[in-house]
């Protein structure tokens, strides 16, 4: 079968390449015929070298939706032929963490696709925990309708959850990209009074606005974001989401937060942030930070099933699986106009 390979110490460090079909090695296993996937930035990291766990020569991707086409005998939960969402994180449900709901620090699993174990981007994919780790798609639901399930809505979902969301509060999530998007979308279904998308990429917020995703969106280079925070609230946002991960955004995150506030964090930084606690002092803030438990998929699911949540938008352009080197060259030069690239099999 034909698979995109990770290669650090060639260049360029991704190829398309014949490779072994994969087979199950574990009774919780699966293997999975992969019907659409899609290019995470996360996959970007690894090519970069932001991901030290990333192993070499793996297969790319993990953000996908297929077909059962095998079963271990322990998968009890799925039968052959079932349309699927694959979570993004692998996990046991038996650890410490995963009986927490923490399954971003499963001790068997984590990130392991397209990371540590062969990814999605290839045309088949052994997916283990396969009871855990898979989610049935609804009959009424589309693969393009599920794409995002596993990831990125996931992302936006967590955090929304993450900040406790009340029924009175104003909701900011810095960063308009597609999580910065599901996490307005999960805001709105969680029942956040008004939110406020900031980004300074006008392009995503005309987007986010034509889709009615937020109350007010706000671009730092027209305005102060903090001077226009004071004229929509008295006190500061309720529950920030930072979502960007840029130069910046984490201190304008806790800056614009009101006392007692959360501010959650699911944006990945490529460099340390500074946390200065003297100015802090007295805001009595609560930091929430994560990688995604990707907790909610079935419940996510079951909302885009009632028309509850739509994300198809967010696919802004296509490609066949041949040409994926192009679609990740086209997914890392046009991020301007380029949200999610489904990539078709």
């Amino acid at each position: 079968m034909k698979a995109l390979i990770y290669n650090k110490n060639s260049n360029p460090k991704i190829a398309l390449k014949e490779i072994s079909k994969p087979e199950l090695l574990l009774d919780n296993d699966a293997i999975i015929k992969v019907n659409l996937s899609s290019i995470c930035t996360s996959d970007l990291h690894i090519i970069e070298g932001f991901v030290p766990k990333a192993k070499n020569n793996i297969v790319l991707g993990h953000e996908f939706v297929g077909t059962v086409e095998k079963l271990g005998k322990n998968v009890k939960n799925f039968k052959i032929g079932d349309r699927v969402s694959v979570n993004c994180e692998t996990f046991c449900n038996e650890c410490f963490f995963c009986k927490k709901g923490y399954i971003n620090n499963c001790t068997n699993g984590g990130w392991l696709l397209g990371c540590s174990i062969n990814g999605c981007q290839a045309q088949y994919v052994r997916v283990p925990y396969a009871n855990n780790t898979l989610t049935k798609i609804n009959d009424n639901i589309s693969d393009k309708n599920a794409l995002f399930v596993g990831d990125i809505l996931s992302s936006g979902y967590f955090g929304a959850k993450m900040c406790e969301i009340e029924k009175n509060d104003t909701i900011a999530i810095i960063g308009s990209g597609p999580v910065g998007m599901c996490a307005m979308i999960s805001a709105k279904i969680l029942g956040a009074k008004e939110i406020i998308a900031i980004d300074i990429n006008q392009h995503r917020l005309d987007i986010a606005k034509n889709q009615n995703l937020a109350d007010f969106y706000l671009n730092p280079n027209d305005c102060n974001i903090e001077d226009e925070i004071k004229k929509i609230t008295k006190y500061g946002i309720d529950k920030v989401i930072e979502a960007a991960g840029a130069k910046d955004t984490f201190e304008l995150a806790w800056k614009i937060a009101r006392p007692n506030g959360i501010v959650g964090i699911v944006a990945m930084y490529e460099e340390n942030q500074i946390l200065p606690l003297p100015k802090m002092y007295g805001k009595n803030l609560t930091f929430k930070t994560g990688g995604v438990d990707a907790i909610y998929c079935r419940e996510l699911m079951d909302l885009i099933s009632k028309n509850k949540i739509n994300t198809d938008f967010l696919i802004t352009h296509s490609f066949k699986f041949e040409n994926i080197i192009e679609a990740y060259e086209f997914f890392k030069s046009n991020k301007d106009k380029c949200l999610k690239v489904a990539i078709e099999y």
